[in-house]
């Protein structure tokens, strides 16, 4: 794999954070837009590499809509909270989540490559509870202590948000745990920041003593460039096994011929589609939601014009549950 330019950590720190620039960008004005009028709490940040999928002069263009603050935001929603599905009550301490039998999930940093608006943890209490420093010792503990877990899931924010030696200590020291068959990374970064999958990162996830899966972000196919294949073939050739999960989102992927292409570029890709969620009922949301009788019907109309094997599980997220519950 060619070395970048730049390094991912420059590509990072150049990514919009205002948006005007971002509007300038892409030749829109935000008088024309439905935007707050002064800045949120959860702040704009979009990757370059990602603003450059999208077509400039379209208000509507799916990428964009992910990412731009809408004065929707601001709304209050019936039933959508700051903790939708329950993290809270299931941090078994500092940075571990213990949700579902046989894994848990390590919150490993508050920090994202882009910052969607859909974002179940958007205001999920950072600060207080990432793993950092002397809780890894204690959440290995946790861990050690418990062979009935086989699986640890990195996730955050973004957990490929860590340098190389942070990233590769944490998994190895995981992985290292007798009864851990799996290392499961949750994250967006290989699509909208495709330079972070460096030849250091990669050397790391070849030389990890434990099976490597990594499961993707993605909601649309155009989010999907020639960029972001090349790192997929790259993680397919260290034998990582690849995964997808999308969020139906209002007026962004809820057609059933945009989510038919998104599960055939995304195997095209060597990733398989895994979960299709419903919109998880986080407080600034809810301009996003999909009801559940219409997400019926689009993954019906996924069954009908897909292998089986390219039709995501239709899923949502309920607090206390012991599993995702299948829509159908």
């Amino acid at each position: 794999m060619n070395t970048p330019s730049a390094t991912w950590q420059q590509a990072l720190a150049d990514a919009f954070d205002s948006v005007a620039d971002l509007c300038a960008y892409l030749q829109l004005s935000p008088a024309d837009l439905s935007l707050p009028r002064q800045a949120t709490a959860f702040p704009l940040r979009v990757p370059r590499d990602f603003a450059a999928r999208m077509q400039a002069g379209n208000p509507n263009d799916p990428l964009l809509r992910q990412v731009l603050p809408d004065l929707a935001e601001l709304n209050d929603y019936p039933g959508y909270t700051d903790d939708p599905v329950g993290d809270l009550q299931a941090v078994a301490q500092t940075g571990v989540i213990h949700k579902y039998h046989g894994r848990i999930l390590l919150i490993a940093t508050g920090a994202c490559a882009v910052h969607c608006r859909y974002c179940f943890r958007r205001n999920f209490p950072y600060g207080e509870l990432q793993l950092s420093g002397q809780k890894i010792d204690s959440a290995l503990a946790y861990v050690e202590q418990r062979p009935d877990i086989g699986e640890v899931i990195l996730s955050g924010g973004d957990p490929l948000l860590l340098s190389d030696a942070k990233l590769e200590r944490l998994m190895r020291r995981f992985a290292e745990i007798d009864h851990i068959k799996r290392i499961r990374i949750h994250t967006r970064t290989p699509v909208v920041l495709p330079q972070r999958i460096t030849d250091e990162l990669l050397a790391a996830f070849s030389a990890l003593p434990a099976q490597i899966v990594m499961v993707l972000h993605v909601n649309h196919a155009q989010e999907l460039s020639d960029s972001v294949k090349r790192i997929c073939t790259e993680l397919r050739r260290c034998d990582v096994t690849l995964l997808n999960q999308s969020v139906l989102l209002k007026e962004i992927n809820d057609d059933g011929e945009r989510l038919r292409e998104l599960s055939e570029k995304l195997f095209s890709f060597n990733i398989l589609p895994y979960y299709l969620h419903l919109l998880d009922r986080a407080s600034g949301v809810g301009h996003f939601e999909v009801s559940e009788a219409e997400a019926r019907s689009l993954h019906q109309y996924l069954q009908r014009h897909l292998p089986g094997y390219l039709v995501p599980k239709l899923v949502k997220e309920q607090a206390g549950a012991a599993f995702k519950i299948p829509i159908c």
